[in-house]
């Protein structure tokens, strides 16, 4: 079945990326589009600025499949240019602020991107101004962060943080100051835009198995993800939202499900540019948002602030977690701190990203994802014949078809041969289906511990370490065994004013899990590694545990 058949068949209407925004500024036009830090503007003057952008950026040459990237944190100027850079024609390439040297040059030379917006922030322009004639970067466009600002503050910002501002000069021929880019008025030049094979998105993977790579996501897939998860939670108030973005939106679960969801449903998005857990509490409560997109960590974050009782979450409605897996205890704990439902979904940066949520209104269940969002078939197939199709109740590799899935990897043939088996997308990831359609992960079939000939999941160690009171994050990886080859090591934080020592937690598990799924070790520690959207990260233990090991 093609893709348009898919799409057909789901009710699901496709078109140009720009037609969400274009629909909310003819419907919503005087309702609040965005609102950084107090100050807000409409769905009309949001269309304007993206107009503008637009011209300017064709006056910059940028036409059919010119990469732009983007680097920059919640700001307005993220969601002005990814529209303008669509309605140009362009390609958006999402790049994260956090990037050092070497990944932004090896970013832009992959994706061939050409021009960058960046904020006039030193911390991040600095870094960008430093690879761009190696990496081949043309142009430079540099937005000013006071310009965004509630007046007061953006007129104090450039006098108190002068040593935070970038420092260019527009005549090297590579910077251009935003100002410039959108003086004039006129409308950008209409494009031809065929959604199902123009791309819309090179959004890469996080590479941890290898260098990242650019998923080419269409205007198809990232307009048919915005709909399918609208018409899976049901429960939208179009034109009446509040959406709460701190989740950074260079990330493919932030794009769609806090910007692309929200402007199709004419959502007012309230712009974080960080997470700091006081300062987020403090926003949902003078802001009172409805809607919260979020990771695990974050909502355990809220579930373990000690001053959470002078914060006011009344205002929300619906929480979404992805990214990571999502502790029952978390979940059942924030739903009681909050009285707001938390529901979890699952998907991946190569599906624009969602495959299956929990339905808000539907039955819930603990430890699944949730079932497929509408025109999308999941599959459970053999880790050792992908050909085959497991029955219902037994684990395999998630497999997944639907008008969300991208097209390949960016100048990637092979590894985008090796990524579909029989039309259905390879996740990567070990699960199974119920017989009411829900999906459990079981884990990720790299993390997957190989002990002595069993199968150990990291996910089924941590769920079960999640449920000591003590424990507030944890982590598991596999270490060298000499004698079953590998083993799994817990890596553990505590919750504020609890105690545990490691030999408590393997006591305890040894009531949860089987003999040979207990670790070798349990390590304390202050903190964990995190990755800039607030997942754990496995991948700086694992070097540390390999350095350990090295002869």
């Amino acid at each position: 079945m093609s893709v348009l058949d898919r799409n057909q068949e789901a009710g699901i209407a496709v078109g140009p990326v720009t037609d969400l925004l274009d629909v909310s500024v003819a419907e919503f036009g005087t309702r609040a589009a965005m609102n950084f830090m107090g100050r807000k503007w409409t769905y009309a003057q949001l269309g304007a600025m993206v107009d503008a952008a637009a011209a300017g950026l064709q006056r910059l040459g940028v036409r059919k499949e010119t990469r732009v990237g983007l680097c920059l944190p919640n700001t307005p100027y993220l969601v002005i240019f990814y529209y303008a850079i669509l309605r140009a024609g362009g390609i958006v390439v999402n790049f994260s602020p956090l990037y050092v040297e070497r990944e932004l040059a090896n970013q832009i030379r992959d994706s061939g991107t050409t021009i960058m917006v960046v904020p006039d922030l030193k911390v991040i322009h600095s870094r960008v101004a430093a690879v761009a004639e190696e990496s081949g970067l043309k142009t430079i466009i540099v937005c000013p962060f006071a310009k965004i600002l509630p007046w007061l503050k953006g007129v104090l910002f450039p006098l108190l943080r002068r040593k935070d501002m970038a420092e260019f000069s527009r005549e090297d021929g590579r910077h251009v100051r935003y100002q410039d880019l959108v003086h004039d008025v006129a409308r950008p030049a209409p494009v031809s835009v065929d959604p199902l094979r123009d791309i819309a998105v090179l959004q890469y993977t996080g590479g941890t198995t290898g260098l990242p790579k650019g998923a080419m996501l269409t205007h198809a897939n990232v307009v048919a993800n915005a709909r399918q998860v609208m018409a899976h939670v049901r429960c939208l108030e179009v034109g009446g939202e509040r959406v709460l973005g701190v989740l950074p939106l260079f990330h493919v679960f932030a794009m769609t499900t806090v910007m692309n969801i929200p402007i199709a449903a004419g959502s007012e998005i309230i712009l974080v540019p960080r997470f700091h857990l006081g300062d987020l509490l403090a926003t949902i409560t003078t802001q009172k948002p409805t809607l919260f997109p979020g990771v695990p960590t974050i909502y355990t974050a809220i579930n373990n602030a000690p001053d959470l009782a002078k914060y006011d979450l009344s205002s929300l409605r619906l929480c979404i977690s992805g990214g990571a897996p999502l502790p029952g205890e978390v979940r059942h704990r924030f739903e009681e701190l909050s009285d707001c439902k938390l529901v979890e979904g699952y998907g991946l940066s190569e599906t624009a990203p969602v495959l299956t949520a929990n339905p808000p209104l539907g039955l819930i269940k603990d430890g699944s994802v949730g079932t497929a969002v509408p025109g999308t078939q999941i599959e459970i197939r053999d880790l050792a014949d992908p050909t085959r199709v497991m029955p219902l109740g037994e684990k395999g590799e998630v497999c997944a078809r639907g008008p969300q899935v991208m097209s390949g990897y960016w100048n990637r043939p092979e590894e985008t041969a090796h990524a579909f088996v029989d039309g259905a997308f390879r996740t990567g990831d070990v699960g199974y289906l119920d017989a009411d359609g829900y999906l459990f992960l079981v884990d990720r079939i790299k993390d997957v511990i190989l002990c002595g000939g069993y199968n150990v999941y990291p996910r089924v160690i941590e769920e079960a370490l999640y449920l000591h009171p003590a424990v507030a994050e944890c982590v598991v990886i596999a270490v060298p065994d000499k004698y079953r080859g590998q083993s799994p090591k817990a890596f553990v934080t505590l919750r504020a004013e609890a105690s545990a020592t490691p030999e408590d937690l393997l006591a305890f598990l040894t009531q949860q899990v089987s003999k040979i799924e207990m670790p070798k070790e349990v390590e304390i520690r202050e903190t964990l590694p995190k990755t800039m959207v607030g997942k754990l990260s496995k991948k700086e233990l694992v070097e540390e545990e390999r350095r350990k090991h090295l002869p």
